[in-house]
């Protein structure tokens, strides 16, 4: 019987190219982010299944990978087994959770206001698609003890920074505040337990339309009065506007925070990107609080990174509140769009790959010795074999990266990889 070779449904093999390709831009990514003082941690992949099951994440909570209980805590002789009964733990499914525990758990060994790196695998037991896997990467920055709009402009810049070292250009950040959200759906009439429904229905609003949220919001019972008022905001020609957001706001502190986020964000960018407010900015999670941001990459992709604040988290698991803000880039998605635009991004153009070709009957140490010298010179070094068709094999060298040969025994010097005519 043949065994099913392909990997999980979910999650993918990397071949040695597209490794080349993560590796470098996760090493851009972190090396820009250590560039401004965040501090790389890590953290377990798995948690305590109440924490787990008892965070604000959403829609998330359906999807953990939950784990069974081991050895003798697994007890399936009893009768009228739950869920609870098998399961203790699960993988986590972000690295906000975690990072709220780590922070609580070593408070007292951290710098104050906190500035974190964390950079790992997060799995969800969702349905696989183009763009969506069960295991993925994030790449988080936080500022935890900072409650101030100073730790939104300095995670849109550093985000930013890293984003355009990669090579994207002109990408468009979008910024919207929870509370702005909430005090729009409230002033349309609508009652504070119907907020995150009505939520979800406008977060649909650029697949479905005006016409599809107002359908919706009606199809669920909600008072008709406040559905044409709530569709009277979304319809009005100012909507995009922070002056017509005051209209609603209940905290004018909010708005001019907001809008000071976005003038010193748009000052700080230089013109390489935008930083515009878009009141239709939901983001998924239930456990922002303030300010919200997502980044677009235009014709490339529609999202690559998100994030915003998220002050209450932290407190659950210190019994007192802790400000916290947090970016995330879309590792995955990025890697997909370089992947498919490789004009964006080279792996190899600081890099020098070099084969050093060598016959079966030549001495080893000195083959080892030459390459040793090879990589004094900065280049790195592959050693192999002369193969009976030694035009295929540099072929397939260059295929892979390769730009110089180094032939023990003929060559003095590297010489430039070139492809034939």
């Amino acid at each position: 019987m043949q065994v099913n070779a392909q990997p999980v449904r979910g999650t993918k093999d990397f071949l040695p190219g597209e490794m080349q390709l993560r590796d470098a831009v996760q090493k851009i990514i972190v090396d820009t982010y250590k560039s401004f003082g965040f501090s790389h941690i890590q953290a377990p992949m798995m948690e305590d299944i109440s924490r787990l099951d008892k965070s604000d994440g959403g829609e998330n909570l359906a999807l953990i990978f939950k784990i069974l209980k081991r050895g003798q805590k697994l007890d399936l002789s009893q009768a009228n087994l739950t869920e609870n009964d098998l399961v203790d733990m699960g993988l986590r499914y972000d690295l906000t959770v975690p990072l709220a525990r780590y922070y609580a758990n070593n408070r007292h060994l951290l710098p104050h206001p906190f500035k974190a790196l964390h950079v790992d695998r997060v799995f969800r037991a969702e349905r696989p698609q183009k763009g969506r896997y069960r295991e993925f990467y994030q790449c988080d920055i936080d500022i935890l003890g900072d409650g101030s709009a100073r730790a939104e402009k300095e995670l849109i810049y550093v985000t930013s920074q890293a984003i355009l070292n990669i090579g994207f250009r002109d990408f468009k950040i979008r910024i919207n505040d929870r509370r702005l959200l909430t005090d729009m759906v409230l002033s349309s009439g609508f009652d504070a337990d119907e907020v995150p429904s009505v939520c979800i229905v406008f977060d649909k609003r650029d697949k479905i339309g005006l016409d599809g949220v107002k359908a919706e919001l009606t199809e669920k019972g909600f008072a008709s009065s406040s559905i044409e008022k709530f569709m009277g905001y979304l319809s009005h020609p100012d909507f995009g506007s922070l002056s017509f957001a005051k209209s609603y706001a209940r905290q004018e502190q909010v708005v001019s925070d907001l809008e000071q986020v976005i003038n010193d964000a748009n000052a700080m960018s230089k013109g390489l990107y935008t930083v515009v407010f878009d009141p239709s900015l939901v983001r998924g999670q239930g456990y922002y609080t303030g300010m919200v941001f997502e980044i677009s990459c235009g014709q490339y992709a529609s999202s690559v990174g998100g994030g915003g604040r998220y002050d209450k988290m932290i407190g659950k698991e210190l019994g007192e509140d802790v400000p916290a803000v947090g970016f995330s880039i879309g590792f995955e998605r990025i890697c997909d769009v370089l992947s498919e635009h490789p004009e964006i991004f080279n792996p190899n153009a600081d890099i020098r790959k070099l084969v050093l070709i060598y016959n079966e009957t030549d001495v080893f140490p000195a083959v080892m010795e030459q390459a040793e010298r090879l990589r004094e010179e900065g280049f790195w070094v592959n050693v192999q074999q002369r193969a009976k068709k030694l035009g295929k094999q540099l072929d397939n060298l260059m295929a892979d990266g390769y730009t110089y040969s180094f032939i023990f025994g003929e060559y003095t010097e590297p010489k430039k990889l070139e492809k034939k005519a």
